[in-house]
């Protein structure tokens, strides 16, 4: 005969292996492009965050808890962007939001994040604005804003090219206007001279009626922050009408990657631009994550999969220094926040939400990209101008 005695014992201890068991996973929302001209980073995006999600699970997870990756298309547009964001905020409860792309859907997401006590961060979007005029308090950025990348852009067109007159093609949205005109400011204090700008519809299929305008200018620069496939017709186009011939062709980070470099070809050749991210950074764990990419992806990663890859270890850390995914309390660990990515140690700086990183200019040299200069982090970040927190 069993005593209640004893069936009291066999309770004691079940009850945490079953709470275990049944402890609830931390909902991790991805707004990003799956279709469309920018899905090749969406793809990125994805590969990044579900490897990172595989390593952390695998390893124990988040306080003992699973991360679940809940994942919605974007399509690139902030319109589609933001109705996502709410569904995955209202109906799929998710704790934390990332993968916007555009960055005129990180800052509609990140007004979403506002009115529903969350956080959210981007691993993708330039626009200096998301963490200067335009900051917010909920609103995290772990990869390098269009000022960043043109600190290192700048320094090696200064001692290649001094001086140089540069002529600016961008998209006509919110990242291609702030990264030409972040670029443009550094250049012009390092003594380059403005011989004109374009801005061309995003997804355009024909950049010649642009090419006259480029011709008369004659520039030694052209700088150009299209990305995706646009980046694919407008180096093709360049090269087909003779554009490009004796002009050093520059960019944002985005607009060569991994997702088009093959596709663009020989087009590419030369193009030099600055990143916070190379498979060529020479360090064990560059070379141990590059090889895992491979592995899980059968693709090289570029600097959309790794920031996408460090964007939940820097989630995890946060949790883990709060004890809580409470919005408050993970907020404010957020702030001054270090965590290790596979570019090294990461900052988050606590005044506007950037993260600050090493710097560099990368050339594409037979079909790869090589290491052609560097700005540390300190230099490259520039002052916090957020006021709004």
């Amino acid at each position: 005969m069993i005593t209640f005695a004893r069936i009291a014992l066999c309770i004691a201890p079940c009850i945490p292996i079953f709470a275990t068991a049944q402890t609830p996973s931390i909902k991790i929302g991805v707004v990003t492009p799956l279709s469309g001209t920018y899905a090749g980073i969406g793809q990125q995006v994805r590969w990044g965050l579900d490897l990172s999600a595989a390593q952390i699970n695998a390893a124990g997870g988040v306080m003992g808890r699973k991360l679940e990756l809940i994942y919605e298309d974007e399509e690139a547009n902030p319109a589609v962007a933001t109705q996502k964001a709410e569904k995955l905020f209202q109906v799929n409860k998710v704790d934390f939001l990332t993968g916007t792309v555009n960055s005129g859907a990180t800052l509609a997401v990140g007004q979403v994040a506002e009115r529903n006590d969350k956080l959210i961060a981007t691993t993708v979007s330039f626009a200096d604005s998301i963490t200067t005029t335009q900051c917010s308090p909920n609103v995290f950025r772990v990869n390098a804003r269009a000022g960043m990348q043109s600190a290192a852009l700048v320094e090696w067109i200064a001692k290649e090219r001094p001086k140089a007159n540069v002529f600016y093609l961008g998209p006509d949205y919110e990242m291609g206007r702030s990264t030409v005109a972040a670029f443009k400011a550094a250049a012009e204090a390092k003594g380059s001279k403005t011989v004109g700008e374009v801005f061309a519809p995003l997804d355009n299929k024909d950049y010649s009626p642009f090419f006259g305008q480029i011709r008369a200018a004659k520039p030694d620069v052209l700088y150009t922050s299209v990305a995706g496939n646009d980046t694919v017709r407008l180096f093709g186009q360049l090269a087909e009408f003779g554009v490009s011939r004796n002009v050093q062709i520059v960019g944002a980070s985005g607009t060569l990657t991994s997702q088009n470099l093959s596709a663009t070809g020989k087009a590419a050749e030369g193009f030099v631009t600055g990143v916070g991210y190379s498979t060529s950074i020479d360090s064990a764990e560059n070379k141990k994550f590059v090889a895992d990419f491979l592995a899980s992806s059968k693709s090289k990663p570029d600097l959309y999969g790794t920031d996408s890859y460090g964007v939940l270890f820097f989630y995890k850390a946060a949790v883990e220094k709060a004890r809580s995914t409470d919005t408050d309390k993970v907020r404010t660990a957020m702030r001054g926040l270090q965590w290790q990515t596979p570019q090294g140690l990461k900052t988050m700086r606590a005044g506007d939400h950037q993260a600050m990183q090493d710097m560099y200019a990368v050339r594409v040299t037979s079909g790869e990209f090589a290491i052609v200069g560097k700005v540390a982090a300190d230099a490259a970040i520039g002052p916090d101008t957020c006021t709004k927190f």
